[in-house]
C-alpha cells in the first residue's frame, strides 16, 4: 500500500541530487512534451486549462526558473514589454502599473518602464530607447503622443494604448468613459439638490478632461441647470491646482454650494483650501472626485468619488498585449464608470 504524502494527494518533489532541473524534466513530470511547457512558458500556446495547471504543478514542485535569455532567443523574442507612463511617482498611474506588472509576470514577461512626463517629444524618445531594447510590445498610458506616431509605431511592434478610442493594425485602444463618469458625478449632486455645482477642470490637452467636463455639463442640461462659465475654473490635476481653484472661486465671490474636481488629487486640494477659509466639507461644501484613489477612502470626510479600475485597467492593458503577441485579437474591455457615494457630499439644506 502506498504512503499518502503529508500534503494529501500532492506529489512529494523528486530528489534531483542537486542537478540542474531543466524544460525536458517538467516535462517529464507534468506528462507533457518539451514543446508544449516550452510554448506555455513563452506564452504562446493556447493549451487547455488541465495541461497548463500540470505544468505549472511541476514546475513548482521541481523549482525550475526559466531562463529569459535563452527563452527570448529560442523565440526570437526578449519577453519584455516596455510601458510609457506619465509620471512613475503618481498614485493613478501606480495602481495601473502594478496590474501591468503582476499581468505580464504570470505569463513569464517583465516590464521595462519610462515616463513621458505629458510631453509629446519625450513620449517620442521613450519609444525609440525602448525598442532599441528590443521590447516584444509597447503600452503607452494616455500620453500626448499623436495618433499617427502610435499608428506608425504599431507596425513594427503590437502597441497597447490607454485613453484612446483608435483603431490600427497591431494596435489595440482601451478607453474609459469619462464623459458618462462626469455626468454621473454631477448629476449625483444635482440629486441632491445643489444647482450651483463648481467645476475644477482638468488640463484640456488631456482627453479625459475634456470628456469629463462635457459630462458635467450634459448633466446641468439635463436637469434644466444653466452652465455658468464662471463657476469652471482650471486645474491640472494635481493638488496645488485643486487648492489654487477654490482660492479663484472664492475670490471671485461667485457662490457654490458644490464642487465637482476631475480628480481626487484635485479634490483632495479643493478641500484644503476650503477648510483655509473656514468652509466644511460636506456642511458648507459638498465635494466629490474621480478616479477613486486608494486616499479618497481616508480622506476626511472619505471622498464621494467616481470609480475607475486602475489596477484593472493596467491587467487589461497587459492582457490586450499579450494577446497580440500570440497573434490574436484582443478581447479586453473597460468597465463602465460606477459612481461611489461617501460622506463628503451631501443633500442641500433647507
Amino acid at each position: 500500500m502506498k504512503k499518502k504524502h503529508p500534503n494529501g494527494n500532492a506529489k512529494p518533489p523528486p530528489d534531483l541530487g542537486g542537478a540542474t532541473v531543466t524544460l525536458e524534466m517538467v516535462a517529464q513530470e507534468a506528462g507533457v512534451s518539451a514543446s508544449t511547457v516550452s510554448r506555455i512558458l513563452n506564452g504562446t500556446a493556447a493549451v487547455s486549462e488541465p495541461k497548463r495547471r500540470a505544468v505549472d504543478q511541476a514546475i513548482a514542485r521541481l523549482g525550475f526558473v526559466p531562463n529569459p535569455v535563452a527563452r527570448g532567443l529560442a523565440g526570437g523574442r526578449t519577453l519584455s514589454v516596455g510601458v510609457v507612463t506619465q509620471a512613475l511617482d503618481s498614485p493613478y498611474y501606480g495602481a495601473a502599473l502594478r496590474g501591468i506588472e503582476d499581468e505580464l509576470d504570470k505569463a513569464g514577461y517583465s516590464a521595462l518602464f519610462v515616463s513621458g512626463h505629458w510631453n509629446a517629444a519625450a513620449e517620442a524618445r521613450c519609444i525609440e530607447t525602448l525598442r532599441s531594447r528590443r521590447v516584444d510590445g509597447i503600452v503607452v498610458l494616455t500620453g500626448r503622443l499623436s495618433d499617427r506616431a502610435l499608428r506608425a509605431c504599431a507596425k513594427s511592434l503590437p502597441v497597447v494604448v490607454t485613453g484612446r478610442s483608435l483603431r490600427a493594425p497591431g494596435l489595440y485602444a482601451l478607453n474609459f468613459d469619462d464623459f458618462e463618469g462626469g455626468r454621473q458625478a454631477t448629476q449625483h449632486l444635482l440629486s441632491l439638490g445643489h444647482r450651483r455645482v463648481a467645476f475644477i477642470a482638468g488640463d484640456p490637452a488631456h482627453p479625459d478632461a475634456n470628456e469629463r467636463h462635457r459630462g458635467y455639463r450634459a448633466a446641468l442640461e439635463e436637469a434644466g441647470v444653466a452652465y455658468d462659465a464662471r463657476l469652471v475654473v482650471p486645474g491640472a490635476f494635481h493638488e496645488e491646482s485643486g487648492l489654487r481653484a477654490v482660492e479663484s472661486l472664492l475670490k471671485k465671490g461667485v457662490g457654490f454650494t458644490a464642487i465637482f474636481a476631475a480628480n481626487d488629487q484635485m479634490a483632495f486640494g479643493a478641500a484644503l483650501g476650503l477648510q483655509r477659509h473656514g468652509l466644511r466639507v460636506p456642511d458648507d461644501v459638498s465635494l466629490v472626485g474621480f478616479d477613486d484613489l486608494p486616499g479618497s477612502l481616508y480622506s476626511i470626510p472619505p471622498l464621494s468619488t467616481v470609480h475607475q479600475p486602475l489596477y484593472e485597467v493596467g491587467v487589461l492593458a497587459a492582457s490586450a498585449m499579450l494577446q497580440l503577441l500570440r497573434g490574436e485579437a484582443p478581447v479586453a474591455q473597460m468597465p463602465a464608470p460606477r459612481f461611489i457615494a461617501r460622506e463628503s457630499s451631501r443633500r442641500l439644506a433647507g
